[in-house]
């Protein structure tokens, strides 16, 4: 027995000076898997919030107030998307200026800059006021050129598809998605005509998600019926659109991560003299919604390092097994004897 012993000791011994004393090269079937493995890593890219603006006219001033408080508590938003007003204070953001910057650009706004009214049968104001007004502030750089990747959601009037301008004029793009039907006239763009996108996504969630939101935080301040009747035209028209979009925008907003209701629903549509409640009331909205952003924010950190750990776990075993398959029958008696651990550490 002794000498059997010994006789296997030998082998061993010869199996790891054949081996040497650092685990054998990779063939290029064990690189092929440990590349394959590290590519399916997890990124180790932060979380990325994306905000999605809703529409609802002059109470679009809480959009500021929303985004705030998300940039002083470490959440600027990456990617935006707005609809209707969420697009005018959204191309404003996505263009560089921060929270404070937008807060100056809302109080110094005079109405007369952005309205421009021209009788016709598509509508009270022709719009062409604020895209020019919405071009100067982000400095005249087409959306795709923006300083955050930035889209805004227009309905097209002929058949009615969801449209999303991600490239080409941002204050026209602006003005199509604000053009609210009976008030501003469509907008045309190459042969088509675009009207308010509250019609077909009040506000624009999947937007969000599309531009590579990992987190998105949903802004609503549409109208809502509560039994009251609007005071004036635009009032009535904005309901109307919220009343239509109410399914499709409940839908959608089903898919957002966290929804920010900003309590506006009792500023007129068109009263500017109430921006800045409407920007208070953004605040007070977003300071409330604070800790389920950070929930949800550290839940997916959480499954992010999850997803990372296993896959490591996996790749190391795939890289052990590939070097088990390589080696030799001596080899192998030698590590099943304990005396050659050349694929212990892969």
């Amino acid at each position: 027995m002794q000498a059997f012993f010994r006789v296997v000791t030998v082998l061993g011994a010869t199996a790891v000076a054949a081996c040497g004393s650092t685990p054998p090269s990779p063939t290029p079937a064990t690189a092929a898997v440990s590349l394959a493995a590290t590519a399916a890593l997890p990124s180790s890219a932060p979380i990325k919030v994306g905000i999605a603006l809703g529409g609802g006219a002059a109470k679009g001033f809480a959009h500021i107030g929303v985004i705030k408080m998300l940039e002083a508590n470490g959440f600027a938003p990456a990617v935006v998307a707005g609809t209707s007003a969420g697009s005018v204070v959204g191309a404003m953001y996505a263009s560089g200026m921060n929270a404070f910057e937008l807060q100056e650009k809302a109080v110094a706004l005079d109405e007369a800059k952005i309205r421009d009214l021209q009788f016709s049968s598509g509508g009270l104001v022709l719009g062409q006021k604020l895209e020019d007004y919405v071009n100067e502030q982000v400095r005249r750089k087409p959306l795709e050129q923006l300083s955050k990747p930035f889209v805004a959601v227009a309905t097209r009037l002929e058949d009615g598809e969801r449209t999303v301008f991600a490239r080409g004029n941002t204050g026209q793009a602006v003005r199509a998605s604000s053009s609210v039907p009976g008030v501003f006239q469509p907008v045309t763009i190459g042969k088509y005509h675009f009207v308010d996108g509250g019609i077909v996504s009040p506000v624009p969630v999947d937007a969000a998600r599309q531009l590579g939101a990992d987190v998105v935080v949903a802004v609503d301040i549409s109208n809502k019926a509560r039994g009251q009747s609007p005071g004036n035209l635009l009032g009535a028209l904005n309901q109307s659109i919220a009343i239509m979009g109410q399914k499709l925008g409940e839908a959608e907003l089903a898919r957002a991560d966290v929804i920010i209701r900003p309590k506006v629903l009792d500023i007129g549509a068109t009263d500017f003299s109430q921006r800045a409640a409407a920007i208070l009331e953004g605040e007070k909205a977003a300071l409330a919604a604070m800790p389920q952003i950070r929930e949800r924010v550290a839940q997916l950190l959480a499954e992010r390092d999850k997803a990372s750990r296993t896959a490591q776990q996996k790749a190391a075993e795939a890289e052990r097994q590939a070097c088990m398959d390589k080696r030799s029958r001596m080899q192998r008696l030698a590590g099943f004897a304990g005396l050659d651990d050349a694929c212990a550490s892969q």
